[in-house]
C-alpha cells in the first residue's frame, strides 16, 4: 500500500516573448563598483575580455530560440524566466504568446 505524499500545486497565467538568443555566451555583468573609478572599470573590462576569449576558444556561442516568460508572484513581485525552446523555429505565428507556469511543492524522501 503506497502512502500519498503531500504536495501543493500552483498555476500562474503568464505572457511570453519568443526570440533568438546566443547560448554559451560569456555571462559577465558590470556591478556598480566597477564604475567607481577608472582602475576598477579597467579591471571589469579585462574580466569581460577574458570571459569572451574563453568562450571563443570553446567553440563560440550557439544560437537558440528562447521564451522570456513574465508573471507577477503572489506578493506582487515581477518574475522573469527564460525557457530554451531549442534550435528549430518555434511554431508560433507571433512573438508574443501566452504561458502557464506550474509550480509543484513536495518533500523528498
Amino acid at each position: 500500500m503506497s502512502e500519498e505524499k503531500p504536495e501543493i500545486v500552483k498555476r500562474v497565467e503568464a505572457e511570453a516573448k519568443v526570440g533568438k538568443a546566443l547560448k554559451n555566451i560569456a555571462m559577465v555583468s558590470l556591478r556598480p563598483e566597477d564604475l567607481s573609478s577608472p582602475a576598477s572599470f579597467q579591471m571589469a573590462i579585462s574580466r569581460l575580455y577574458e570571459s569572451i576569449m574563453k568562450m571563443m576558444e570553446s567553440g563560440g556561442p550557439e544560437q537558440t530560440y528562447i521564451a522570456e516568460v513574465k508573471f507577477t508572484d503572489d506578493l506582487g513581485n515581477p518574475v522573469s524566466i527564460a525557457i530554451d525552446l531549442g534550435k528549430e523555429t518555434p511554431p508560433f505565428s507571433s512573438q508574443k504568446v501566452k504561458a502557464e507556469v506550474t509550480i509543484r511543492l513536495y518533500e523528498e524522501e
